[in-house]
């Protein structure tokens, strides 16, 4: 198949995205990406790109054309302007770069935000080409749930954009199994609407990973927290919970791997609560090579916060996580609780209580090792089973090939 991947966010930045296209273009399909320039997570076009953007034309085989975008910057103001000027430049500068291609679908990879859809819709209406969406983030709710719009009118202005959106679709996945009853509720009746977790990137699954000379304080117990540092990550608790664990006597260390609009906030929290010995920052780091700091751990951790949304999330480090064979300690409600307690890999607080995570903290420092080793046993035969990576690319293809043939039929009927 030839297919067209839509997607803000791609390569140089670390999304799962990246991993699928690659996995796509390794089973024989033609795959190119409709993306932007690369400037997430701190809001600023990455330098090493600037100095040279023909390198990153290319990913194992998949052709990127990037369209011109505002990066992100700091403020509300900058995202939303992020926001408009991909849907604006992709669905102009970049299907004009399109005009001489023929794709027999359209994938559409929707995180933040979900306007990432209506350069494929445009696509398809010219085209006539169906489209399949992959949901990772649910509009409106996650916009009112960290505080970006707060007001009705917009919210439900929004609502009814996403219903939209959803129309257009030919096939929707969804992330969660939570996610599918609301995407169902702004849907037409007759949508359909499958499953599509994400799983462990495959760069976890060597065991010959890069050594970085970035280490943990061996005589430490090591958390490590990987990922974005924003609103939705609920850091004032997590602090709250490294606060109540400093004056007990552990020698536990909360590791933080990663960047994001919080970082400045959190870097002078730690230093005004005088958390400088639990708690080391490490910056961001590329894909490839997060399994270092990943062995390095003894435990991970996640956390969101207290939002009905949040609670239908399942955060992509989650698999990540579980397949990298450690215990994982949450603090959040829903369905990523539901996993953790299911695989039996770790110990879940709910979502904001700091008290909980501080308590489960301290319980799975003074666990024996053999029990804390079973525990990321657990979670590494659950991944195996219910996020796996080989199972779920084949899955993705069928459902492809589906689309395709469907709208083929329909084409000539």
């Amino acid at each position: 198949m030839r297919i067209l991947v839509v997607s803000q966010y791609f390569w140089p930045e670390n999304f799962r995205i990246n991993d699928l296209t690659a996995s796509l273009r390794k089973k024989g399909h033609e795959v190119t990406v409709l993306t932007g320039e690369p400037n997430y997570p701190d809001g600023d076009k990455f330098d090493f790109y600037l100095e040279d953007p023909d390198l990153y034309s290319y990913f194992h085989g998949c052709n990127i054309v990037r369209v011109p975008i505002i990066p992100r910057g700091k403020g509300k103001l900058g995202l939303i302007l992020n926001y408009l000027s991909y849907f604006i430049s992709a669905s102009t500068i970049g299907l004009w770069k399109l005009r001489k291609e023929s794709f027999d679908v359209v994938f559409v990879c929707q995180l933040s935000p979900v306007t990432v859809a209506l350069p494929a819709i445009l696509y398809k209406k010219i085209y006539k080409k169906p489209i399949v969406m992959w949901v990772l983030d649910l509009w409106p709710e996650s916009l009112s749930s960290v505080g970006f719009v707060n007001s009705e009118k917009i919210l439900n202005i929004t609502g009814r954009l996403v219903s939209y959106i959803y129309n257009q679709c030919d096939q929707i996945l969804a992330q969660s199994k939570s996610f599918m009853a609301a995407i169902k509720s702004s849907s037409k009746p007759d949508a359909n609407i499958l499953y599509f977790p994400s799983w462990a990137e495959s760069v976890f699954d060597s065991e010959n990973h890069p050594v970085n000379e970035e280490t943990f304080d061996k005589q430490s117990f090591n958390i490590l927290f990987a990922g974005n540092i924003g609103e939705a990550q609920d850091f004032p608790s997590i602090l709250n919970a490294m606060e109540l664990l400093k004056d007990k006597n552990i020698n536990i260390t909360l590791n933080i791997v990663g960047d994001g609009r919080k970082l400045s906030w959190v870097k002078e929290e730690v230093y005004h609560r005088r958390l400088g010995d639990f708690i080391k920052f490490f910056g961001r780091f590329p894909l490839e090579s997060m399994p270092s700091f990943y062995i390095q751990a003894d435990a991970f951790l996640v956390a969101l916060k207290d939002t009905p949304i949040f609670s239908m999330t399942i955060p992509g480090k989650v698999q990540s996580y579980m397949a990298s064979g450690k215990p994982v300690l949450t603090m959040l409600g829903g369905e990523t609780a539901n996993v953790i307690k299911e695989a039996n890999c770790g110990l879940a607080a709910p979502s904001g209580d700091f008290h909980a995570l501080a308590k489960n903290i301290e319980k799975m420092f003074m666990m024996p090792e053999e029990e804390r080793i079973a525990l990321g046993i657990n979670g590494k035969n659950y991944s195996e089973k219910a996020f796996n990576r080989d199972i779920q690319i084949s899955f993705l293809e069928k459902i492809l090939s589906n689309v395709k043939i469907s709208k083929q039929i329909k084409s000539r009927l």
